[in-house]
């Protein structure tokens, strides 16, 4: 696969990513009155969204300059470093309830960290044993990411949100 499919590829899913993106929006608008008063349901509708929109600012970040090594490398590890710390950050405390709504949480946790380890190091696709450019398996990644996305806010989707008082500390008044 030459670096013009690697182009194309990227060029083609940044805009998914972002399409994805904007469902997802329209899901969380229907389902605002329910989740906007589940501090778990804000969280994991934002893990979601997180899902969508970083794999598609790494790929446009990886065609602004696509002869430049230097530049996905690193838009592709602080992305991706980003990405797994706020995961980490918006699941916790959310396990008890929902147990594959939050494996789907901490595969794509794991998800980001292989996308900064192979960003860090590119010469691990070979050490591995693996016939493929750094960028190829990148892009796997981020299929994968995407993947794990839809699938979880599918999940979400369909997930009951209990009936709470609403969160002060969230600024969401009482109905």
């Amino acid at each position: 696969m030459g670096d013009s499919v690697i182009s194309d590829f990227y060029l083609a899913f940044a805009p998914l990513s972002f399409t994805v993106l904007g469902l997802w929006f329209i899901v969380v608008q229907t389902r605002h009155a329910e989740w906007s008063v589940s501090r778990e349901h804000r969280s994991r509708a934002s893990i979601v969204a997180l899902q969508f929109a970083l794999p598609g600012l790494m790929s446009l970040l990886a065609v602004v300059n696509p002869t430049s090594k230097a530049m996905w490398r690193t838009s592709f590890t602080v992305t991706a470093l980003v990405g797994a710390a706020a995961l980490l950050a918006l699941t916790v405390g959310h396990g008890r309830r929902a147990p594959l709504l939050t494996a789907g949480h901490a595969l794509s946790v794991l998800l980001f960290a292989a996308v900064a380890l192979f960003a860090l190091w590119p010469s691990l696709v070979g050490d591995m044993g693996m016939n493929a450019q750094p960028l190829q398996v990148e892009a796997t990644l981020l299929s994968l990411l995407m993947f794990t996305g839809v699938a979880v806010a599918w999940m979400l989707l369909f997930d009951t949100t209990p009936v709470t008082t609403p969160d002060r500390a969230a600024g969401v008044p009482r109905s």
